[in-house]
Protein backbone atom coordinates (compact mmCIF):
# COMPACT_ATOMS: atom_id res chain seq x y z
CA UNK A 1 0.00 0.00 0.00
CA UNK A 2 1.29 3.43 -0.96
CA UNK A 3 0.35 6.46 1.18
CA UNK A 4 0.72 10.13 0.31
CA UNK A 5 1.50 12.31 3.35
CA UNK A 6 0.19 15.63 2.03
CA UNK A 7 1.19 17.84 4.91
CA UNK A 8 1.71 21.57 5.28
CA UNK A 9 3.65 23.88 7.59
CA UNK A 10 1.49 22.99 10.62
CA UNK A 11 0.69 19.29 10.31
CA UNK A 12 4.01 18.56 8.65
CA UNK A 13 4.62 15.53 6.43
CA UNK A 14 7.23 14.35 8.94
CA UNK A 15 4.65 14.26 11.73
CA UNK A 16 2.28 12.24 9.56
CA UNK A 17 5.01 9.79 8.58
CA UNK A 18 6.18 9.34 12.18
CA UNK A 19 2.60 8.65 13.28
CA UNK A 20 2.12 6.14 10.46
CA UNK A 21 5.33 4.33 11.44
CA UNK A 22 4.07 4.05 15.02
CA UNK A 23 0.79 2.48 13.93
CA UNK A 24 0.74 -1.37 14.16
CA UNK A 25 1.22 -2.90 10.72
CA UNK A 26 2.35 0.32 9.03
CA UNK A 27 6.02 0.46 10.04
CA UNK A 28 7.18 -0.37 6.51
CA UNK A 29 4.41 1.27 4.50
CA UNK A 30 5.51 3.06 1.32
CA UNK A 31 5.04 6.83 1.93
CA UNK A 32 5.39 9.72 -0.48
CA UNK A 33 5.54 13.33 0.73
CA UNK A 34 3.95 16.59 -0.36
CA UNK A 35 4.23 19.91 1.50
CA UNK A 36 1.41 22.38 0.87
CA UNK A 37 1.94 26.13 1.44
CA UNK A 38 -0.59 26.74 4.23
CA UNK A 39 -0.39 28.73 6.54
CA UNK A 40 2.28 30.80 4.79
CA UNK A 41 -0.29 31.16 2.01
CA UNK A 42 -3.99 31.44 2.95
CA UNK A 43 -6.36 28.55 2.27
CA UNK A 44 -9.40 29.09 0.12
CA UNK A 45 -11.83 27.45 -2.32
CA UNK A 46 -10.32 25.23 -5.01
CA UNK A 47 -11.91 23.88 -8.17
CA UNK A 48 -14.01 26.73 -9.48
CA UNK A 49 -17.31 28.32 -8.48
CA UNK A 50 -19.23 25.02 -8.41
CA UNK A 51 -16.68 23.21 -6.25
CA UNK A 52 -17.64 21.84 -2.84
CA UNK A 53 -14.05 22.30 -1.63
CA UNK A 54 -14.16 25.54 0.35
CA UNK A 55 -11.00 25.49 2.50
CA UNK A 56 -7.93 23.97 0.90
CA UNK A 57 -4.28 24.63 0.07
CA UNK A 58 -2.40 23.86 -3.12
CA UNK A 59 -3.79 23.02 -6.56
CA UNK A 60 -5.62 20.10 -8.10
CA UNK A 61 -2.79 19.55 -10.58
CA UNK A 62 -0.18 19.45 -7.82
CA UNK A 63 -2.19 16.92 -5.83
CA UNK A 64 -2.97 14.71 -8.83
CA UNK A 65 0.74 14.46 -9.63
CA UNK A 66 1.70 13.67 -6.03
CA UNK A 67 -0.99 10.98 -5.75
CA UNK A 68 0.55 8.79 -8.45
CA UNK A 69 0.19 5.18 -7.27
CA UNK A 70 -1.26 6.15 -3.89
CA UNK A 71 -4.11 4.13 -2.38
CA UNK A 72 -4.39 6.38 0.70
CA UNK A 73 -3.77 10.05 1.42
CA UNK A 74 -3.36 11.65 4.83
CA UNK A 75 -3.79 15.41 4.71
CA UNK A 76 -5.07 18.50 6.44
CA UNK A 77 -5.50 20.86 3.49
CA UNK A 78 -5.10 19.08 0.13
CA UNK A 79 -7.96 19.91 -2.31
CA UNK A 80 -9.88 16.70 -3.02
CA UNK A 81 -12.23 17.89 -5.74
CA UNK A 82 -14.32 15.80 -8.11
CA UNK A 83 -11.56 16.30 -10.69
CA UNK A 84 -8.94 14.81 -8.38
CA UNK A 85 -11.05 11.70 -7.71
CA UNK A 86 -11.68 11.28 -11.44
CA UNK A 87 -7.96 11.56 -12.21
CA UNK A 88 -6.86 9.05 -9.55
CA UNK A 89 -9.28 6.08 -9.59
CA UNK A 90 -6.76 3.97 -7.64
CA UNK A 91 -7.30 6.14 -4.55
CA UNK A 92 -9.39 4.36 -1.91
CA UNK A 93 -9.11 6.45 1.29
CA UNK A 94 -8.54 10.05 2.39
CA UNK A 95 -7.81 10.68 6.06
CA UNK A 96 -8.32 14.38 6.86
CA UNK A 97 -6.48 15.57 9.95
CA UNK A 98 -8.93 18.31 10.94
CA UNK A 99 -12.26 18.58 12.70
CA UNK A 100 -14.25 18.44 9.45
CA UNK A 101 -13.36 17.40 5.87
CA UNK A 102 -14.11 20.80 4.30
CA UNK A 103 -11.27 20.23 1.81
CA UNK A 104 -13.04 17.18 0.35
CA UNK A 105 -15.97 16.95 -2.06
CA UNK A 106 -17.75 14.22 -0.10
CA UNK A 107 -20.40 13.33 -2.72
CA UNK A 108 -17.64 12.95 -5.33
CA UNK A 109 -15.60 10.81 -2.93
CA UNK A 110 -18.60 8.59 -2.28
CA UNK A 111 -19.32 8.18 -5.99
CA UNK A 112 -15.67 7.23 -6.51
CA UNK A 113 -15.81 4.66 -3.71
CA UNK A 114 -13.28 6.55 -1.59
CA UNK A 115 -13.65 6.39 2.19
CA UNK A 116 -13.11 9.71 3.96
CA UNK A 117 -12.35 10.13 7.65
CA UNK A 118 -11.62 13.16 9.80
CA UNK A 119 -10.11 14.01 13.20
CA UNK A 120 -12.71 15.26 15.70
CA UNK A 121 -11.32 16.62 18.94
CA UNK A 122 -7.81 17.14 17.64
CA UNK A 123 -7.69 20.75 18.87
CA UNK A 124 -10.20 20.59 21.74
CA UNK A 125 -7.67 21.27 24.48
CA UNK A 126 -5.92 24.02 22.53
CA UNK A 127 -9.16 25.76 21.62
CA UNK A 128 -10.50 25.51 25.16
CA UNK A 129 -7.37 26.99 26.71
CA UNK A 130 -7.37 29.76 24.12
CA UNK A 131 -10.99 30.61 24.87
CA UNK A 132 -10.17 30.99 28.57
CA UNK A 133 -7.24 33.21 27.65
CA UNK A 134 -9.46 35.38 25.46
CA UNK A 135 -12.00 35.71 28.27
CA UNK A 136 -9.34 36.89 30.70
CA UNK A 137 -7.79 39.24 28.14
CA UNK A 138 -11.15 40.88 27.45
CA UNK A 139 -12.37 40.96 31.05
CA UNK A 140 -9.13 42.53 32.33
CA UNK A 141 -8.21 44.63 29.24
CA UNK A 142 -4.78 43.01 29.07
CA UNK A 143 -4.05 43.76 25.37
CA UNK A 144 -5.14 47.39 25.75
CA UNK A 145 -2.98 47.89 28.83
CA UNK A 146 -0.02 46.28 27.06
CA UNK A 147 -0.43 48.48 23.99
CA UNK A 148 -0.69 51.64 26.08
CA UNK A 149 2.43 50.84 28.06
CA UNK A 150 4.40 50.01 24.90
CA UNK A 151 3.32 53.39 23.53
CA UNK A 152 4.83 55.08 26.60
CA UNK A 153 1.57 55.72 28.45
CA UNK A 154 1.24 54.59 32.08
CA UNK A 155 -2.52 54.17 32.41
CA UNK A 156 -2.95 54.35 36.14
CA UNK A 157 -6.49 55.56 35.45
CA UNK A 158 -7.37 51.96 34.56
CA UNK A 159 -7.47 51.42 38.31
CA UNK A 160 -10.48 53.73 38.59
CA UNK A 161 -13.64 51.86 39.62
CA UNK A 162 -15.49 52.52 36.36
CA UNK A 163 -12.50 51.22 34.39
CA UNK A 164 -11.99 48.09 36.47
CA UNK A 165 -12.44 44.64 35.04
CA UNK A 166 -14.41 41.70 36.38
CA UNK A 167 -13.27 38.40 37.87
CA UNK A 168 -14.15 34.87 36.85
CA UNK A 169 -14.47 33.85 40.49
CA UNK A 170 -18.17 34.24 41.28
CA UNK A 171 -19.10 35.26 37.74
CA UNK A 172 -21.83 33.56 35.71
CA UNK A 173 -20.41 32.38 32.40
CA UNK A 174 -22.63 31.04 29.62
CA UNK A 175 -21.34 28.54 27.08
CA UNK A 176 -23.26 28.28 23.82
CA UNK A 177 -22.42 24.72 22.80
CA UNK A 178 -21.23 21.92 25.06
CA UNK A 179 -19.18 19.60 22.90
CA UNK A 180 -15.59 18.50 23.48
CA UNK A 181 -14.29 22.08 23.68
CA UNK A 182 -17.15 23.42 25.76
CA UNK A 183 -16.74 20.66 28.34
CA UNK A 184 -13.06 21.49 28.86
CA UNK A 185 -13.85 25.21 29.10
CA UNK A 186 -16.53 24.49 31.71
CA UNK A 187 -14.13 22.39 33.79
CA UNK A 188 -11.53 25.18 33.83
CA UNK A 189 -14.14 27.85 34.60
CA UNK A 190 -15.43 25.87 37.55
CA UNK A 191 -11.86 25.67 38.89
CA UNK A 192 -11.79 29.48 38.74
CA UNK A 193 -14.98 29.55 40.83
CA UNK A 194 -17.39 30.57 38.06
CA UNK A 195 -21.00 29.42 37.79
CA UNK A 196 -21.37 27.84 34.34
CA UNK A 197 -24.56 27.82 32.27
CA UNK A 198 -24.75 25.85 29.03
CA UNK A 199 -27.16 26.02 26.11
CA UNK A 200 -26.96 22.98 23.85
CA UNK A 201 -30.06 21.11 22.62
CA UNK A 202 -27.97 17.98 21.97
CA UNK A 203 -26.67 17.64 25.53
CA UNK A 204 -28.55 15.49 28.03
CA UNK A 205 -29.52 17.78 30.94
CA UNK A 206 -28.71 15.16 33.56
CA UNK A 207 -25.25 14.66 32.07
CA UNK A 208 -24.67 18.41 32.20
CA UNK A 209 -25.78 18.65 35.81
CA UNK A 210 -23.48 15.77 36.72
CA UNK A 211 -20.64 17.86 35.26
CA UNK A 212 -21.53 20.69 37.62
CA UNK A 213 -23.03 22.99 34.97
CA UNK A 214 -26.59 24.24 34.59
CA UNK A 215 -28.42 23.58 31.30
CA UNK A 216 -30.74 26.41 30.24
CA UNK A 217 -32.36 27.78 27.11
CA UNK A 218 -30.24 30.18 25.06
CA UNK A 219 -32.25 33.32 25.88
CA UNK A 220 -32.01 32.62 29.61
CA UNK A 221 -28.26 32.08 29.28
CA UNK A 222 -27.88 35.46 27.56
CA UNK A 223 -29.84 37.36 30.20
CA UNK A 224 -28.03 35.78 33.16
CA UNK A 225 -24.40 35.63 32.00
CA UNK A 226 -21.65 38.21 32.59
CA UNK A 227 -19.57 36.38 29.98
CA UNK A 228 -20.90 34.50 26.95
CA UNK A 229 -18.56 32.21 25.00
CA UNK A 230 -19.50 30.49 21.74
CA UNK A 231 -18.55 26.83 21.21
CA UNK A 232 -21.23 25.52 18.83
CA UNK A 233 -20.60 23.97 15.44
CA UNK A 234 -21.59 26.01 12.42
CA UNK A 235 -24.65 24.44 10.77
CA UNK A 236 -27.61 25.86 8.87
CA UNK A 237 -29.45 25.94 12.22
CA UNK A 238 -26.69 27.85 14.07
CA UNK A 239 -25.70 30.31 11.34
CA UNK A 240 -26.28 33.83 12.71
CA UNK A 241 -27.36 32.35 16.04
CA UNK A 242 -26.20 35.40 18.00
CA UNK A 243 -27.85 38.24 16.10
CA UNK A 244 -28.84 41.80 17.00
CA UNK A 245 -31.92 40.63 18.87
CA UNK A 246 -29.98 38.20 21.03
CA UNK A 247 -27.20 40.71 21.67
CA UNK A 248 -29.89 43.08 22.93
CA UNK A 249 -30.96 40.41 25.46
CA UNK A 250 -27.48 40.18 26.98
CA UNK A 251 -26.72 41.79 30.31
CA UNK A 252 -25.47 45.37 29.93
CA UNK A 253 -21.67 45.34 29.99
CA UNK A 254 -21.37 41.59 29.33
CA UNK A 255 -18.32 40.14 27.60
CA UNK A 256 -18.81 38.16 24.37
CA UNK A 257 -16.19 35.67 23.16
CA UNK A 258 -16.16 33.82 19.83
CA UNK A 259 -13.38 31.32 19.21
CA UNK A 260 -15.63 28.83 17.37
CA UNK A 261 -16.84 29.90 13.92
CA UNK A 262 -17.43 33.36 12.49
CA UNK A 263 -20.78 32.38 11.01
CA UNK A 264 -22.32 31.89 14.47
CA UNK A 265 -22.31 35.64 15.07
CA UNK A 266 -23.85 38.65 13.34
CA UNK A 267 -20.96 41.13 13.29
CA UNK A 268 -22.91 44.16 12.04
CA UNK A 269 -24.42 45.26 15.40
CA UNK A 270 -21.22 44.74 17.42
CA UNK A 271 -19.51 48.15 17.00
CA UNK A 272 -22.59 50.03 18.20
CA UNK A 273 -23.14 47.55 21.03
CA UNK A 274 -19.60 48.25 22.25
CA UNK A 275 -19.87 52.03 21.92
CA UNK A 276 -23.13 52.15 23.88
CA UNK A 277 -21.88 49.78 26.58
CA UNK A 278 -24.45 47.09 25.74
CA UNK A 279 -21.32 44.93 25.38
CA UNK A 280 -18.53 45.61 27.84
CA UNK A 281 -15.90 43.82 25.77
CA UNK A 282 -15.57 41.55 22.78
CA UNK A 283 -12.96 38.85 22.09
CA UNK A 284 -12.76 37.30 18.61
CA UNK A 285 -10.57 34.68 16.98
CA UNK A 286 -12.95 33.99 14.06
CA UNK A 287 -14.77 36.29 11.65
CA UNK A 288 -17.50 36.43 9.05
CA UNK A 289 -14.80 37.39 6.53
CA UNK A 290 -11.24 36.17 7.08
CA UNK A 291 -9.12 38.20 7.18
CA UNK A 292 -11.26 41.23 8.07
CA UNK A 293 -10.84 44.19 5.71
CA UNK A 294 -8.68 47.19 6.62
CA UNK A 295 -11.77 49.38 7.09
CA UNK A 296 -13.54 46.85 9.32
CA UNK A 297 -15.61 48.82 11.87
CA UNK A 298 -14.47 46.72 14.82
CA UNK A 299 -10.87 47.85 14.29
CA UNK A 300 -11.84 51.21 15.79
CA UNK A 301 -14.43 50.02 18.32
CA UNK A 302 -13.55 50.12 22.03
CA UNK A 303 -12.65 47.11 24.18
CA UNK A 304 -12.04 44.60 21.39
CA UNK A 305 -9.49 41.76 21.52
CA UNK A 306 -8.74 40.12 18.16
CA UNK A 307 -6.49 37.28 17.04
CA UNK A 308 -6.11 35.70 13.56
CA UNK A 309 -7.90 32.33 13.98
CA UNK A 310 -5.22 30.84 16.23
CA UNK A 311 -7.21 28.90 18.84
CA UNK A 312 -6.03 25.51 17.63
CA UNK A 313 -2.45 26.49 16.88
CA UNK A 314 -0.43 24.34 19.29
CA UNK A 315 2.22 21.76 18.53
CA UNK A 316 0.21 19.21 20.49
CA UNK A 317 -2.73 19.77 18.11
CA UNK A 318 -0.51 18.96 15.13
CA UNK A 319 0.74 15.77 16.79
CA UNK A 320 -2.78 14.68 17.77
CA UNK A 321 -4.04 15.36 14.25
CA UNK A 322 -1.33 13.15 12.77
CA UNK A 323 -1.95 10.39 15.33
CA UNK A 324 -5.74 10.33 14.83
CA UNK A 325 -5.42 10.06 11.06
CA UNK A 326 -2.64 7.48 11.23
CA UNK A 327 -4.86 5.33 13.43
CA UNK A 328 -7.61 5.57 10.80
CA UNK A 329 -5.17 4.44 8.10
CA UNK A 330 -4.23 1.52 10.33
CA UNK A 331 -7.88 0.53 10.65
CA UNK A 332 -8.31 0.76 6.90
CA UNK A 333 -5.22 -1.37 6.26
CA UNK A 334 -6.44 -4.04 8.70
CA UNK A 335 -9.94 -4.08 7.22
CA UNK A 336 -11.50 -2.64 10.36
CA UNK A 337 -14.34 -0.14 10.63
CA UNK A 338 -13.18 3.48 10.65
CA UNK A 339 -13.66 5.34 13.93
CA UNK A 340 -14.45 8.70 12.31
CA UNK A 341 -16.06 8.15 8.88
CA UNK A 342 -17.29 11.20 6.99
CA UNK A 343 -19.11 9.36 4.18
Amino acid sequence: MRVLAAGDHFVRPGLIIAALRDEPGLADVDVAELTLPWPHEPFGPVGGPESRVIEASGTEEQLIEALAGAEVCVTQMAPFTAGVFAARPELRMVAVSRGGPVNVDLPAATRAGVAVSFAPGRNATAAAEFAIGMMLAAMRRIPTADAELRAGRWRGDFYAYEEGGIELDGATVGLVGYGAIGRIVARVLRAFGAQVLIADPYTDPETARADGVEPVELDELLTRSSVVSLHARLTPETKGLIDAGRIARMRPGAVLVNTARGGLLDYAPLPEALRTGRLGALALDVYDLEPPPADWPLHSAPNVVTTPHLAGATRQTAHRAAAITAAEVGRYARGEKLAHPAN
